[in-house]
């Protein structure tokens, strides 16, 4: 065995008997809760609840320890352990993690648009009488909706992709959801990415305020806005050769576009720590209780 690999095996059995002793002396990850009491204002019904108390009311009358909530906290920890380890290289156990990661995404997300799309939407619209009898008795429709035959067909011409011969007859439901989608993201795109940065930018240079006053402030703002504007869109004006005076403005643009990057840039790199910070925040005091 490598002498790399004989330290990281070390490594792991020392942070293992260290975890070991954590949960046993400080009771690391345990989640305790307290029964309550919630009154129902529509039914006038009370029902009991649990809710998350302190570690250090765990003596209290009531108080017990909920397993369940525990496991997943032991279980979260672990899996970030897990992919943190991505960074001392491409390993098994991150593998592992990030296949239970997706695989587990992937359920999810099926389930939830199962019971959330088809039967929420097509089964209740379609068969109303029998959702209302099974999974959804809040629901006042009475007569089916017969145009949600439309995407069954269109959905069964999906799955005949899956059939050894007739693949072609999906490629008509996959044209028409791409050029519909299409269509409606070009005129959300339009407006949001292209008329309303127009509307931005039509901006009075010299503004006065509500008592008559100068208002320098939103007047160099306005200023700035227009002209960083003016100097980006010289830089993509390529019908003039950018030498003089245009070449100035459009060096001008290329600054502005640089401190836009690096400001987007930074951006990301914050979002990222933010992430960092609030899993070592779980790490550190929701399952280690050292906060």
């Amino acid at each position: 065995m490598k002498q790399s690999n004989v330290i990281w095996v070390v490594v792991m059995l020392l942070a293992g008997v260290y975890l070991s002793w954590r949960a046993v002396s400080y009771q690391a990850g345990a989640v305790y809760v307290a029964p309550k009491i919630v009154a129902d204002a529509d039914s006038g019904k009370s029902f009991t609840t649990w809710s998350k108390v302190p570690s250090v009311e765990s003596s209290n009358p009531g108080v017990e320890i909920s397993w369940p909530r525990t496991l997943g906290i032991w279980l979260s920890a672990l899996f970030t352990l897990a992919i943190f380890s991505f960074l001392f290289g491409d390993n098994v156990v991150y593998k592992v993690a990030e296949s239970i990661f997706v695989g587990s995404s992937a359920a999810y997300a099926m389930v939830v648009g199962f019971w959330s799309a088809f039967m929420g939407i097509f089964v209740a619209q379609l068969a109303p009488q029998f959702s209302q009898n099974t999974f959804m008795p809040g629901d006042d429709r009475t007569e089916p909706e017969w145009l949600m035959l439309i995407p069954l067909a269109m959905g069964i011409m999906f799955l005949w992709r899956l059939m050894p011969a007739g693949g072609w007859i999906s490629r008509w439901p996959l044209a028409f959801f791409i050029a519909v989608f299409a269509g409606l993201r070009l005129v959300s795109h339009f407006e949001a990415d292209f008329v309303v940065q127009i509307k931005s930018t039509i901006l009075p240079l010299i503004v006065f305020a509500e008592d008559g006053a100068f208002d320098l402030k939103t007047s160099l703002w306005n200023s700035t806005m227009v002209l960083g504007t003016l100097c980006c869109l010289t830089y993509f004006f390529f019908s003039v050769e950018h030498t003089g005076v245009v070449g100035k403005i459009s060096r001008v643009g290329i600054y502005l576009l640089m401190i836009t990057f690096g400001v987007g840039f930074a951006l990301t790199v914050m979002s990222r720590y933010s992430l960092l910070i609030g899993r070592m925040n779980f790490l550190l005091k929701d399952w280690l209780n050292l906060g």
